[in-house]
């Protein structure tokens, strides 16, 4: 045992793993040497069984949590872990996760504090909320905000917010899950101010808006102005939560993409509670943020749920680092969401036509399309240049050979090419992509 772990090639996963793992991949593999050995199977050399340890710990670490290229072209990728954050964001993280903080301590009165403490201020500030409160997910804070007001009592949602997001979350469901009762109003299409009103009751604990997410109803339609529904809250003695999914916290048209209702402008309409995702159009870590009125935020903290959805030292270390480059002139560029939505698509091209470069005829230059993701502005597409690489397999095997480089590379099928769309690659990558192609491209 010994002798395997001493082998470069196995030792370098025991860091990964630690050495119980490890031993145990050696066990596994000596044991079905020694059972194909009793059947008759000739003795294996040393360097074929550490060539076998060595794949399986390489099967191991492929299924563990691995950084990739993402050349899909779309930024805000959910299945690759969304917005990448910001250097001052992972600097806060390393100084706070490292050691011990003041997480849940007062240092000047020396008594037990509250974690929230350290994040609100700069919500506020961003938001022009009152107040504001922070969950592990955008999907947590809408079901604490369900919980504290309409347990056992009516919601009020137009039907054509009743939408399903990925993974096959559908509103309906988490209201049923809340122990709140749907009240729908409208059609799928159009819902009126009147509709609202009509469906407030005694029993109405809320009224829901939503964002549309990854779709849109166009044509004959009509929509109640947030402004309205708020007005109407407040002569009903209802709460209004709007959840705004996205979390914008300003205008995205310098960046080329269609406007986005910002958490300001919700709060500026009078809306109670805003739900929206840190780790979307704000560009932080995973996180629910629900800014909005004091009385109802302080409601909100006192429920007792919570303690199930509250946050770790590291997310709110992450999330008041990118708030403070919101609220610092000029360092909205310093999130990367924002730098690979500002470059332009000449910076784009010039890239593009230096990793093609000397890669023969399979390899080209070409432009694309690219979206920001995360259910921001679906049908918005942003000009954008690619590496177009074709192979003699075939597109489906190149793929599977840049998903198994180092770094793994992840780009889109079109047609019988593989395209790595350079905006969510940072320049500084470029060339790791470049030695990613030429290796996949290698003969064998």
């Amino acid at each position: 045992m010994h002798r395997f772990l001493s082998e470069p090639g196995i030792a370098q996963y025991a860091r990964a793993f630690g050495s119980t793992a490890v031993k145990a991949a050696v066990d596994d593999v000596l044991r079905e040497a020694r059972a194909a050995a009793g059947r008759g199977a000739g003795p294996l050399l040393f360097a074929d069984l550490v060539a076998r340890v060595g794949g399986r710990l390489a099967l191991l670490a492929d299924d563990g949590l691995v950084p990739v290229l993402n050349a899909t072209g779309v930024l805000l990728h959910t299945n690759l872990g969304r917005a990448p954050l910001a250097a001052e964001a992972l600097t806060a993280v390393a100084a706070i996760a490292s050691g011990y903080s003041n997480l849940e301590f007062d240092l000047e009165a020396g008594t037990r504090g509250s974690r929230y403490a350290r994040v609100t201020p700069l919500i506020v500030a961003a938001t022009a909320a009152a107040d504001a409160l922070v969950v592990n997910n955008c999907a947590a804070a809408v079901l604490l905000a369900l919980d504290t007001f309409a347990r056992g009592r009516e919601v009020v949602v137009a039907r054509g917010d009743l939408i399903e997001i990925g993974g096959g979350f559908r509103l309906p469901d988490v209201l049923a899950r809340s122990g709140a009762t749907l009240v729908e109003v409208g059609t799928a299409n159009k819902v009126r101010l009147g509709d609202f009103e009509r469906a407030l009751g005694p029993n109405t604990a809320l009224i829901l808006r939503t964002h549309a997410s990854n779709f849109r109803i166009e044509g004959f339609t009509a929509s109640v102005a947030p402004a309205d529904v708020a007005a109407l809250g407040r002569r009903a003695g209802v709460v209004v939560l709007e959840d705004l999914g996205s979390g914008a916290l300003g205008d995205l048209a310098p960046f080329g993409l269609p406007h986005e209702r910002t958490v300001g402008e919700a709060i500026a309409d009078g809306i109670d509670l805003v739900a929206f995702s840190g780790d979307k159009l704000l560009g932080g870590p995973q996180a629910g943020i629900v800014a909005g009125s004091k009385s109802a935020i302080a409601r909100m903290r006192a429920n007792p749920l919570l303690r199930a959805l509250r946050v770790d030292k590291a997310t709110l270390a992450a999330l008041a680092a990118t708030l403070a480059l919101w609220i610092e002139p000029g360092g909205l560029r310093q999130i990367p969401l924002y730098a690979m939505l500002g470059a332009t698509p000449e910076e784009l091209e010039r890239r593009a036509r230096a990793l093609a470069a000397g890669l023969g005829e399979a390899v080209r230059a070409c432009p694309s399309d690219a979206y920001a993701g995360g259910g921001t502005a679906p049908l918005a597409k942003l000009a954008s240049w690619a590496v177009a690489v074709r192979s003699p397999g075939g597109a489906t095997e190149l793929a599977r050979r840049l998903r198994r480089a180092r770094p793994r590379t992840i780009g889109r099928i079109e047609g019988d090419e593989v395209l790595l769309d350079l905006r969510a690659v940072p320049p500084g990558r470029d060339a790791e992509l470049r030695a990613v192609l030429l290796g996949a491209l290698a003969p064998g």
